[in-house]
């Protein structure tokens, strides 16, 4: 996650290689080009504040730039900042926007451009929402936004190494990647949660495509595969960072999921504990953590907890299997 002092850096030193870059002459620009269009992104400009409805439109889905295509921001980075411009905490990657500092108008600010092509989008400012403080600050007109079939889930059952096995293996699922959520502190390490300190709990982050598998049914999987009755406590795994957890995204998910709870506490006599919060951000762990079991078969811990877990698992949901 990109904090100020990043973008501060970015700035001064230099900005990260972008994945490609397009170059084009002013005339050429003109003709790809709205006048309105080429006045904010090529020249500068800056759009009339609350004259796009882009504002207020937070439905899933993917920002780019307007000239050149590359994918800038992601809907779920979006917030309502009251400013008049389109707000998001992040870009999609990190390498996406270049930082440049701007003199103009008797204040110094620190520009956003597209790092494939240069165009203009905007400005960073740092009184954006916790946990990054960020605010980009962006002309509409400098965005296009696409519709996206990927829908993200964020939810955690003990170990993140058991749970990243299981769901690698569902249809549908694209991405599953290991992290933290639900604590104070901003970009924890793995010891650091592991101590129990920060209040965040071990997660997958999983990337599905809903035409093939649903937000409901990766909920029946999530807690079928793990004890939601019991508090910090997951088969060897004990402490707050294992508890069971869902984060939604919306109000509709947050119902849903408590009617999938309310079904699921009728298969025990002990109440479930499954917490529900509000996602605010996944921090990723390690590369070390991420596809452990793929890569670590033969670790004792993955023959000793993942294998009979993976081998139950596979039985008991072979018809949401991913064909081999």
């Amino acid at each position: 996650m990109l904090k100020w002092l990043d973008v501060i850096k970015f700035a001064n030193n230099g900005n990260p290689v972008p994945d490609r870059r397009v170059e084009k002459t002013n005339e050429e620009w003109k003709a790809l080009l709205t006048d309105e269009q080429f006045r904010i992104t090529r020249l500068k400009g800056t759009e009339r504040a609350f004259s796009s409805d882009l504002c207020s439109y937070f439905e899933p889905g993917r920002y780019a730039c307007i000239c050149c295509g590359t994918e800038l921001f992601d809907a779920d980075t979006k917030f309502e900042s009251g400013t008049g411009w389109p707000s998001f905490t992040q870009p999609i990657k990190e390498n996406a926007v270049a930082y440049h500092k701007d003199g103009s108008f008797g204040m110094v600010r620190i520009e956003a451009l597209c790092n494939t092509c240069d165009a203009h989008l905007g400005h960073v400012f740092q009184d954006g929402p916790m946990p990054s403080r960020l605010r980009y600050c962006m002309n509409a007109v400098s965005l296009k936004k696409f519709d996206v079939r990927e829908r993200k889930i964020d939810f955690g059952g003990g170990c993140f190494w058991c749970t990243e096995a299981l769901f690698q293996r569902i249809k549908g699922v694209i991405k599953v990647e290991n992290g933290f959520s639900g604590g104070t502190l901003v970009n924890p390490t793995y010891r650091e949660v592991c101590s129990g300190g920060t209040g965040h709990a071990e997660i997958v982050e999983i990337t599905y495509n809903p035409d093939e598998i649903s937000f409901e049914d990766l909920l029946q999987i999530h807690l079928g595969t793990h004890n939601p009755t019991t508090v910090n406590q997951l088969d060897a795994d004990r402490g707050s960072q294992y508890r069971s957890i869902i984060f939604y995204r919306t109000e509709d998910e947050k119902q849903t999921a408590m009617k999938i709870i309310d079904e699921v506490q009728k298969s025990y006599p002990d109440r479930v504990v499954t917490q529900l919060e509000m996602f605010e951000h996944f921090y990723k762990a390690d590369d070390y953590h991420q596809n452990y079991y793929n890569n670590n078969p033969d670790e004792g811990y993955c023959r000793a907890f993942i294998d009979p877990k993976l081998g139950k698992f596979m039985e008991q949901y072979k018809d949401k299997l991913k064909q081999e």
